[in-house]
């Protein structure tokens, strides 16, 4: 179990919802109204992408290829490229400007956290008293970073998308090397978005069986159903990516949910527990009467006499089940009448020798 914010993530717990907004905001306002979108739906914490795209990318001319959609009526989707540095410059906002969106985040009662390239903003989170540090799969290996944030104290959450197990055991390993347990394992399936046949959903399960920690899951695929098929196999936390406009052209926004759909999202991630239930076969005081309603009982067929030895012949089953079960057939048969009992009439213990 993990402390996160006021609550906390583990199996005993709630699933954690997060909505992630960091690639599909464009500046403070955007921000602000995504972060509102959250909390009316009921979500635990929204989460950014604090990057400098001039230190970042050393090729300002990288492209960067992705789907986006053209129309939601018909899916048509196309794929295009772009420098991967303009698609970062629409995310990059000035630390006042983040401590400006931290903070209505806080005013929206919501957990806050982002994900970091440098250790300057690792300070930045740290200075905003943050809940929380999350490292991209694609620093996974990045250990003087990893180091820098596990020093905070405050949970890391690391992605793994891309990663051997090796190389998450060594990430976890430079963490707790700093005395920090608040960990938090991400299994994050590449592209935007991700393709069924990569998306490989039982990787949680080994995660959950490796390591003492709770394993989310960073969903890149449009809807929900591969949400609700983590929650079964154990995820601990989710996280999906929203946006104002699906059509919105840039990267993720395809696999984003809009916020009129938020609040079901939140919905179904809270229910869809309730209904896994538990490994025992525990059933609840309704069900047990209905299947009494449902299941059958010993009947006489015919008058029987006081003192006359039952038959099978002399028996029907019947519903209701609130008399003696047919499975008690054998106990039944050869015992003599104590009482008359009508032709119809239910047979009871009482009416045994």
């Amino acid at each position: 179990m993990i402390s996160f914010g006021k609550k906390n993530v583990g199996d005993e717990w709630p699933i954690f919802i997060t909505f992630e907004a960091g690639p599909t905001h464009d500046g403070v306002e955007s921000a602000k109204f995504l972060i509102d979108r959250t909390a009316d739906a009921g979500g635990d914490a929204i989460k950014f992408q604090i990057l400098d795209p001039d230190r970042l990318i050393a090729d300002k001319k990288q492209l960067f290829t992705y789907e986006i959609l053209i129309d939601k009526e018909t899916n048509e989707t196309e794929t295009i490229s772009e420098p991967l540095y303009d698609i970062m410059c629409r995310r990059a906002l000035t630390n006042d400007q983040w401590r400006e969106v931290k903070l209505h985040a806080s005013k929206r009662d919501l957990a806050f956290f982002a994900t970091v390239g440098f250790p300057e903003e690792v300070d930045l989170l740290e200075s905003f008293g943050c809940d929380s540090i999350k490292i991209a799969s694609a620093d996974i290996t990045h250990f003087p970073l990893i180091r820098r944030a596990a020093r905070t104290g405050m949970c890391l959450q690391i992605d793994t998308g891309s990663s051997t197990i090796g190389e998450v055991e060594d990430a976890i390993e430079v963490i707790r090397k700093e005395n920090n347990e608040n960990i938090i394992i991400h299994h994050c399936p590449t592209g935007y978005p991700a393709k069924l046949t990569g998306i490989n959903l039982r990787v949680i399960s080994t995660l959950k069986k490796m390591f003492n920690y709770p394993i989310a899951f960073s969903d890149h695929s449009p809807g929900w159903d591969m949400d609700i098929a983590a929650v079964t196999l154990g995820a601990n936390l989710v996280e999906k990516t929203i946006t104002e406009d699906r059509t919105t052209p840039s990267v993720e926004h395809i696999m984003s949910l809009e916020p009129a759909e938020m609040k079901k999202f939140v919905t179904a991630m809270r229910e869809f527990p309730t209904a896994l239930g538990s490994t025992r076969r525990v059933m609840a005081r309704e069900e047990r009467e209905h299947s009494k309603l449902m299941r059958r009982s010993i009947f006489a067929s015919r008058d029987l006499r006081s003192g006359e030895r039952i038959t099978e012949e002399d028996l029907d089953y019947r519903r209701p089940g609130y008399g003696i079960p047919p499975s008690y057939l054998d106990a039944v048969l050869g015992k003599r009448c104590s009482t008359d009992i009508e032709n119809g009439a239910v047979i009871s213990w009482s009416n045994l020798e």
